[in-house]
């Protein structure tokens, strides 16, 4: 997303915020890599925006949040096109702790799973675990196409390496979700865990470099 985050943004909002990525990636188009924001309510707008931003432009794969539950149907479209432009899929997907409700079209890592199932060609990120990491953990397991990153939480003892343990050390991967959380306590997750250097290395940055790796050939980026 851009600077402003908006739940259910309408067309000309969500171009905006990815005009705003696109303008920030291209200060360092070797080094930073953007996802374009779309938003399924409106799936025309959704599916012109992947051919501007993706297939044409410097975004190399793509983000949804909270306008609608990605086990809908209506995101299918959406799957399909990423896996032709063999972009990653990032879902944000939210469990809340301690009774609280989701928003209304907020995601589970259960519905990621249903997506998932039905997209086995398309890359997909779990945002946050889940954010109630076990049951996420659990949920995603056999989910061969799914990878989670380890953001937006406090670096709980365990996070990690259960992930490692349960999922393999190519599927975890870190994430900052920076505005949100800081840097070290993020890192502090994966430099903190009982790893192996190797899983610790992929973490980092060897696996999402390898997800990344189709689609930067595809544009003639060498990373």
């Amino acid at each position: 997303m851009g600077m402003k985050w908006s739940y259910d943004p309408e067309p000309a909002d969500m171009r905006r915020q990815n005009d705003e990525v696109i303008e920030a990636v291209q200060h360092r188009p070797d080094r930073v890599f953007g996802f374009v924001y779309l938003n399924p309510n409106h799936l025309e707008a959704s599916l012109a925006e992947m051919e501007r931003c993706v297939k044409d432009g410097p975004l190399v794969g793509l983000k949804l949040w909270v306008a609608r539950r990605c086990n809908d149907s209506a995101l299918d479209p959406i799957a399909r096109r990423a896996a032709e432009l063999e972009a990653p899929f990032l879902q944000h997907a939210y469990l809340k702790a301690g009774g609280s409700e989701n928003l209304p079209g907020e995601s589970t890592p259960d519905d990621l799973a249903q997506l998932a199932r039905r997209h086995p060609q398309t890359a997909f990120i779990c945002a946050h675990v889940g954010a109630e990491w076990e049951t996420g953990i659990r949920t995603l397991r056999d989910c061969r196409n799914v990878s989670v990153d380890i953001s937006g939480s406090d670096p709980t003892a365990g996070l990690t390496e259960m992930a490692v343990e349960e999922l393999g050390a190519e599927r975890v991967l870190f994430g900052s979700d920076a505005g949100g959380r800081s840097y070290a306590s993020q890192l502090g997750k994966v430099l903190g865990a009982d790893l192996p250097n190797r899983a610790r290395r992929l973490v980092l940055a060897g696996n999402m470099k390898s997800m990344l790796a189709p689609i930067l050939k595809r544009k003639g980026v060498r990373v």
